[in-house]
């Protein structure tokens, strides 16, 4: 990701920027937009994409700060008995409010 490090705008747009699909950043955003509201957690993200979590986590991240997921406001339990938040692609939780 190229961006002017001293400028915050730089980044924001940087992150923001459609990802392309052959990115990890774009196939996050693609499983989750199939996912529809029905959304996933990080631990089913790296399941089913598949991806590790060293690699499949700083991009969710990355889709957050650029306003493309969002937290759904929802947990659903790990397979070791933990919550974890659900992550939907914003335009779905937008959706939801209307």
């Amino acid at each position: 990701m190229l961006f002017q490090r001293h400028f915050t705008t730089s980044r924001a747009s940087a992150v923001a920027a459609e990802p392309n699909l052959a990115s990890g950043r774009g196939l996050l955003l693609a499983f989750l937009r199939d996912s529809g509201t029905y959304g996933a957690t990080d631990e089913e993200m790296q399941r089913l994409v598949p991806m590790g979590s060293n690699t499949q986590r700083p991009r969710r991240v990355e889709l957050v700060a650029g306003y493309l997921v969002v937290n759904s406001g929802r947990n659903r339990t790990t397979k070791n008995g933990h919550p974890a938040v659900v992550w939907m692609a914003r335009e779905f939780v937008e959706a939801q409010k209307t």
